[in-house]
């Protein structure tokens, strides 16, 4: 199998220990079609390829771990440089073993709609995929927007959620779209009228107004997706916006396209939005800037419940910042809306000498530690509370965002090098290990950097994984 060499920086400064995980990386969609860069890494901490995962068209964003060591990839339909919309077009699907089998493999008709960059996995295996659709300027004259391309169309971001199906197949079971949540205050005989201030939980389809042109077809710009199932949530972040927007999950199509229904009452609307209170007609400071990689800290992590987003151009162009904030909430689970939504400042945020235009973000791991991916930059680095550098990982791949997982969020069967399947990594396994190697056996189980060969490496790695 095909290796990268991968030159791996362990900054080891006092109170400064990396979270003790395992690294996922996929490079993204920006090697113009050349599919030897296609490849997912997972590695240990000091840059040990422990599983690859080869992909034939590029992934248009981050592929994610299950459990059961599935692999989800979103992918291109093939190689095609060709990007009308500027943005990772995407439309293939895939779930791929630990060994790199492809065990599903969907192509979304195109008639329904484009997928481009990020997918968020359900708890019962279906995926959320981020899609755009297109409207006629006629569809987009009847909805009040008052500069109007007659030649070029609009194009509006939604969200599908794919139930797969066999090897090869899926059904649609659920559908979210902006076009649903459109109003304006310039036509009073639309059905839309409504006054832009009071109905934040809308979209004014006239903000961003002086986007004409070529970027007409990219109105919205979602960029990342991620699902919060003790909320039942739904979190996007949208570049061209410059907001992150948070919806219920609803349990129908017919919630999810009104504004009733649902756990929040609340159908498809916006429960809460955040980073660019302009956009519904309060004049207050802009927060977020071309944001990228919005997610829910997880509940096994400091800060819990709180959002971080990775603010792309917060500083003018030259530098980038990942912010994390804690969003208003009553006792009943409802965000609070007082003129604007809240909060007016960051509960933490982090900056230093890193820049992405595009991509990236930020996800906080159980020992308090932030994982972050400066995309452009091909920087992938841990901070510590006391914002120390960690860890930090110079490879050959420009990734959307790194993910890290713990040792122990493999199922039992999959824990790597449990070699005795006690469901446990101690000096047992070691000395099995030692053994294999000690007495040539060749089997592929003990050979844990995928090298083709068991050796004092794969006994480093163990060892690395135990402590």
């Amino acid at each position: 199998m095909f290796k990268f060499s991968i030159i791996i920086s362990l900054l080891s400064l006092s109170f400064s220990e990396p979270f003790n995980g395992l690294t996922l990386i996929t490079s993204t969609n920006n090697n113009n079609g050349n599919s030897t860069m296609d490849f997912s890494h997972l590695i240990d901490n000091d840059g040990n390829i422990l599983n690859e995962w080869r992909h034939d068209t590029p992934p248009t964003s981050i592929a994610y771990l299950a459990p059961d060591s599935i692999l989800y990839v979103p992918c291109k339909k093939n190689n095609s440089t060709n990007n009308t919309l500027r943005q990772p077009i995407g439309g293939r699907f895939k779930k791929m073993d630990w060994d790199g089998n492809i065990l599903w493999d969907f192509s979304l008709p195109e008639e329904i709609c484009t997928p481009h960059h990020d997918i968020a996995i359900l708890p019962n295996g279906n995926i959320l995929a981020i899609c755009s659709e297109v409207r006629t300027p006629q569809e987009v004259a009847s909805k009040g927007k008052i500069v109007i391309n007659p030649n070029v169309p609009l194009t509006l971001d939604m969200i599908i959620e794919i139930m797969p199906i066999g090897e090869d197949n899926a059904e649609i079971v659920w559908e979210w779209r902006f076009w649903d949540r459109l109003i304006q205050n310039i036509d009073p005989d639309l059905d839309n009228f409504n006054s832009i201030s009071n109905n934040p939980q809308q979209l004014d389809i006239n903000c961003l107004a002086d986007l004409t042109g070529f970027t007409m077809y990219d109105w919205n710009h979602c960029n990342s997706i991620s699902y919060n199932k003790d909320l039942k949530q739904i979190i996007l972040s949208s570049r061209h916006m410059n907001e992150i927007y948070i919806i219920e999950h609803t349990d129908s199509n017919t919630d999810a396209a009104g504004s009733i229904g649902g756990v929040y009452n609340k159908g498809g609307d916006f429960l809460y939005r955040w980073g660019n209170p302009r956009n519904y007609g309060m004049n207050a400071s802009q927060k977020l800037f071309n944001p990228h990689g919005v997610n829910w800290i997880e509940s096994n992590s400091p800060g819990e419940g709180n959002i971080l987003v990775f603010n792309n151009d917060f500083f003018a162009d030259s530098l980038s910042a990942v912010v994390e904030i804690t969003p208003p909430i009553n006792d009943f689970g409802d965000y609070l809306f007082d003129n604007i939504y809240g909060p007016e400042t960051f509960y933490w945020s982090y900056q230093s000498n890193f820049y992405s235009a595009v991509q990236s973000g930020a996800y906080r791991l159980p020992n308090g530690n932030t994982l972050i991916t400066s995309s452009r930059d091909r920087n992938i680095f841990e901070i510590t509370t006391s914002n120390s550098i960690a860890w930090v990982y110079n490879g050959p791949l420009e990734t959307a965002r790194a993910l890290k997982y713990p040792i122990n969020y493999f199922t039992d069967d999959m824990l790597i090098g449990d070699f005795n399947n006690d469901s446990l990594l101690n000096v047992l396994d070691v000395v099995i290990l030692v053994n294999n190697i000690l007495y040539n056996n060749s089997e592929q189980t003990y050979d844990l950097n995928n090298d083709q060969i068991s050796n004092v490496i794969d006994i480093v790695i163990l060892v690395n994984l135990i402590l």
